[in-house]
């Protein structure tokens, strides 16, 4: 093993106004309605002709990532994002969904590198420099389960 590097990313989100279409009978929860009008299903479900809104929605979306990288010994941090409030928004930037990314990058004697990700608490239990045995397949891909699960099970 050459290096260990962690990546830890959080979505940074706003709530916009979505545009949206529906049958009125059916529309989400919260919509707004803009306008309807009475038309025949395409899909033929309904015999007759039907009232179709057209809806903003207020519905949260991912701007930007904020994303912290680094590599071991240095311990894995969130980053912290500084969140802003626009003027046309709905609400204020918030965090969202969080991400972790912790990987291996091997080293083959002829000089191939795969990387392979891990979760947390096998990577950190793999000392750097750990030598193993890693299974390719026939196209040269690592089989990343082949990793070994404990630095006892090290092999030259």
């Amino acid at each position: 093993m050459q290096r260990k590097t962690w990546r830890l990313e959080i979505e940074v989100e706003r709530q916009i106004a979505e545009l949206g279409s529906a049958w009125c009978d059916e529309l989400p929860a919260g919509a707004q309605l803009q306008s309807r009008r009475l038309m025949a299903d395409p899909a033929g479900v309904r015999p007759e002709p039907s009232e179709h809104c057209r809806y903003t929605l207020p519905t949260w979306r991912t701007l930007w990532q904020a994303q912290q990288t680094g590599v071991d010994p240095e311990p894995p941090r969130w980053p912290r994002p500084e969140l802003t409030q626009g003027k046309e928004e709905l609400s204020p930037q918030r965090l969202g969904k969080h991400h972790e990314f912790y990987e291996l990058e091997l080293v083959a004697a002829n000089g191939q590198v795969w990387t392979c990700r891990q979760p947390l608490t096998q990577w950190r239990a793999l000392p750097q420099g750990l030598k193993f045995r890693l299974l390719i397949d026939r196209q040269g891909v690592a089989n990343c389960a082949s990793v070994p699960q404990a630095p006892a099970s090290s092999r030259g």
